[in-house]
């Protein structure tokens, strides 16, 4: 079954590819990429303020037009994919995306462990649990959790153990549903890649990964290709970008140092703008990518 459902993805896949290169997308549609490298990259939407007001149909027909091959669906948004969903609602959802060229990469929670109360951390990590349960059955291949910072009044090592603990734990869940638990390289503190490095020297789970992110803090001394290098055992398959024109963070050099690292993950475009014209946008935002690609 599996394999028929692949065959039928990537039949659909070229289908879309074949339709961009004819120009259905009209006034949109991208020019021809003869010539240029073929990226192990994949290039798709997490619906963090684009995407976070489409159903989920609107949200997979404009990642279709645009040709985006896949999207993170945020939670608490309008495409409504929550763990309260019943079964034959998740089989719907997996139906749709077993219909369309579009993988669900996957779902962004805002789950965390760092909480000073234990039982929130216990409640974050049985929430963790069950949408992770979600993403097995709507046919996703990992969830997104984060750290938010270190509390205050308790001490680093502490709240590191605590929280390296609680993705252990859910890690393990994941793998037994055949999800991967990523992590962003998030927060005020939590997102400084030492910090992060302290974090994974501590989880035991080979099933929990790092989520680039991204941030202006990987710029921090000594630089962006050290800390890349300090983590980069444990990258996963999912980095997130912001809109290419909008911030001037080195990402020429980043998927030099993907490349470098044989990156056959996403790059997920997670836009802080609010552009009129979003399905316009992102045409633009992929060829950006795609010209970063093509200067490697």
């Amino acid at each position: 079954m599996k394999n028929n459902q692949n065959n039928r993805r990537n039949f659909l896949k070229k289908s879309m590819l074949s339709g961009l290169a004819m120009g259905t997308l009209g006034s949109w549609s991208l020019p021809a990429t003869a010539g240029m490298k073929v990226s192990k990259m994949n290039f798709g939407l997490v619906t963090y303020l684009w995407g976070k007001d489409w159903s989920l149909a609107e949200l997979i027909s404009n990642c279709e037009k645009t040709g985006y091959e896949g999207v993170e669906l945020r939670t608490e948004h309008a495409h409504g994919v929550e763990a309260h969903l019943s079964k034959a609602e998740r089989k719907e959802i997996r139906s749709r995306f077993e219909d369309s060229p579009v993988s669900c990469v996957g779902y962004g929670s805002n789950f965390e462990y760092h909480s000073t109360d234990p039982a929130l951390v216990v409640e974050n990590i049985r929430q963790t649990k069950a949408y992770i349960q979600l993403c097995d059955d709507i046919g996703a291949t990992g969830i997104k959790v984060k750290p938010n910072t270190l509390p205050e009044g308790v001490s680093r090592e502490k709240t590191i153990a605590q929280i390296a603990k609680s993705l252990s734990e859910v890690g393990e869940f994941g793998a037994d549903h055949g999800q991967l638990v990523r992590v962003e390289v998030h927060g005020r503190i939590t997102q400084q890649l030492p910090v992060m490095k302290a974090i994974f020297d501590q989880v035991t789970s080979s099933n929990v990964k790092i989520c680039w992110n991204s941030n202006d803090t990987d710029l921090m001394e000594p630089g962006l290709e050290a800390n890349f290098n300090m983590v980069k055992k444990w990258l996963g398959d999912t980095t997130h970008v912001r809109a290419f024109d909008e911030n001037d963070y080195p990402y020429q050099d980043l998927f030099r140092l993907l490349d470098q690292a044989n990156y056959q993950g996403w790059i997920l475009l997670e836009a802080h703008s609010n552009p009129a014209d979003k399905v316009a946008s992102m045409v633009a935002q992929k060829q950006m990518f795609e010209n970063y690609i093509s200067s490697l």
